[in-house]
């Protein structure tokens, strides 16, 4: 009875470790081929910067303002045929625009010419000196006047026989003749009234 139970036992064992057809292993590798190598880590590329595509080219920065260098020599060269030296006159125009940008009232008192035609509450005033002028400066200066004078582009200055204008004769810089013959001339401001004309020396 042992011996039977035991075949049978065997005999299960057996039908469980049957063989597997050909037909359903694996094929082998074959010999010659080599194994592929193993596809190496790398790292995420890098995202380029975004360039403007050649269909479509990154457009112009935006113009800056010209300098209008031709006006500005136009001015000079009139300066100098009606009035003299432009390199006298030029920086002088200049540091009086500064001065009353920085409303610095000694800057200014000391570029005008006494006495100084200047116009007070509507009426022609003539100022002595310097002291009188920084004591008067926010009435001879006003903000109107210290506008136009800031704002004024050297390369639209209109120049006359009066001396070199700002807008609408608010402003007046002329030459003083320093000697008899006028050949040392001192640049300085010889008005500043409401837009009216000019009595410049």
């Amino acid at each position: 009875m042992r011996a039977l139970i035991l075949t049978a036992a065997t005999v299960a064992l057996l039908a469980a470790c049957k063989p597997v057809p050909p037909s359903e292993l694996p094929a082998p590798a074959a010999p010659d081929a080599p194994a592929a190598p193993a596809a190496p880590v790398v790292d995420p590329p890098a995202v380029p910067p975004a360039v403007a595509s050649p269909e479509a080219p990154a457009a112009d920065p935006a113009p800056t303002p010209p300098t209008n260098d031709a006006g500005r020599a136009q001015v000079n060269q009139s300066i100098e045929e009606v009035l003299g030296d432009p390199a006298l006159y030029e920086p002088a125009i200049l540091a009086f625009q500064k001065a009353v940008a920085a409303h610095d009232a000694a800057a200014v008192a000391r570029m005008a010419d006494y006495p100084f035609n200047a116009t007070l509450a509507g009426k022609p005033t003539k100022i002595q000196d310097a002291a009188a002028f920084v004591a008067a400066y926010d009435r001879i200066v006003t903000p109107a006047i210290a506008k136009v004078v800031t704002e004024q582009k050297y390369a639209e200055l209109a120049v006359s026989g009066k001396g070199v204008m700002f807008g609408n004769g608010e402003a007046w810089i002329n030459g003083i003749c320093q000697d008899k013959d006028c050949k040392r001339v001192d640049v300085r401001v010889v008005a500043l009234q409401s837009g009216e004309p000019a009595a410049a020396h």
